[in-house]
């Protein structure tokens, strides 16, 4: 099968597209021929090299896919060779105490497609029979590959981590990214009113279109003072938070007392600091997420489905040209997904 390889660490240039053996799955598994597969920054990380992180070489990265079953290994029972499928990203043990307690990111073993393993950026790639969730009709394979991995992490951090409710502010950072798309439109499902910022009009603009209430110009306004105006001097409840050290300290003087600020990232840098006493005296709340469990994807699918939620596809690009994709989503010029076109 033709797939994107890469030998060594490196920019976009170091991404072959060559010839590679076809997987074949094991009896539990099944062989999905890859139709689309989305990019995301995990993709530019894993290429780019992660401190103290070994990842296998050489490699095939991409986490979102779409496509069909090809072929079944011979104790899957829930799909069925033709099906179109969109894979859940993250792959688990489904053996310890979190992945049958349902929280399946908490595994030990847990990593996603693309990061310790091969990815989709393949004409085929081998998942867990329990990663296939079946497709909308209603959605295009690259929009299908634009859902799995931004919208399940957005989901987690506001809903299962922050503990979004009905009627609070939101600020979401990086409205033009795969995540923040994503963020918007959960918060809005939710009844929040949601702050966006951006680097550029064009980019607010298209996030009001997804539901943001009020557009913040990064380059030319003051995230915090711009927060301020807006809710009256109160603050957000919640910032939504993965640009890392870049919007940090803007983030936590954005929240109002009590304030609940959850990340999953630090595309900027990770070395963020705190004053303790800013954080105890205000009663604020750090958190963490990573990723997202099986069920809340299974949950995002439906009301996409419905068309309550929508994926975000800013550009496609040929399987064949990869490390242009991967050059352009380095150039933070997309407004939601880049998507790989597998033929």
């Amino acid at each position: 099968m033709k797939a994107i390889l890469f030998h060594q660490h490196g920019g976009p240039e170091v991404l072959q597209f060559t010839d590679v053996p076809d997987p074949e799955p094991r009896p539990t598994e099944v062989l999905v021929r890859v139709r689309a597969c989305a990019l995301n920054h995990l993709d530019l990380w894993v290429r780019g090299g992660l401190p103290n992180v070994p990842i296998p070489l050489p490699h095939i990265p991409g986490s979102d896919v779409a496509g069909e079953i090809a072929k079944i290994g011979s104790e899957v029972t829930t799909v069925r060779v033709g099906q179109k499928v969109v894979l859940a990203p993250g792959v688990t043990c489904g053996k310890c105490a979190a992945c049958i307690s349902g929280q399946d990111n908490r595994c030990r073993q847990f990593t996603n497609l693309g990061y310790m393993i091969d990815g989709g950026c393949a004409e085929f790639v081998r998942v867990p029979e329990v990663n296939c969730l079946s497709c909308p009709d209603n959605l295009s394979f690259e929009q299908a590959a634009a859902i799995p991995l931004v919208f399940q992490t957005a989901w987690h951090m506001l809903i299962a981590r922050a503990q979004l409710q009905p009627g609070e502010d939101v600020l979401v950072l990086g409205a033009g990214s795969g995540v923040g798309t994503a963020a918007i439109q959960i918060a809005k499902f939710f009844g929040a009113r949601v702050i966006a910022t951006a680097g550029s009009d064009e980019k607010l603009q298209k996030a009001r279109e997804l539901g943001a209430d009020h557009g913040i110009n990064h380059k030319s306004q003051k995230i915090r003072d711009e927060v301020r105006r807006i809710t009256n001097k109160r603050g957000v409840d919640v910032v939504f938070e993965h640009v890392g050290t870049a919007t940090w300290d803007d983030s936590l003087a954005s929240l109002a007392l009590a304030g609940r600020l959850v990340t999953c990232g630090a595309t900027t840098g990770y070395d963020a600091k705190i004053d303790l006493r800013f954080l105890f005296s205000r009663q604020l709340s750090l958190l963490g997420s990573y990723m997202g469990v099986k069920s809340e994807l299974h949950t995002i699918m439906k009301l996409v489905a419905a068309s309550r939620l929508k994926p975000v596809v800013d550009r496609t690009f040929p399987l064949a040209e990869a490390a242009a994709a991967h050059a352009y989503l380095e150039s933070a010029q997309q407004f939601g997904k880049v998507v790989l076109k597998v033929l």
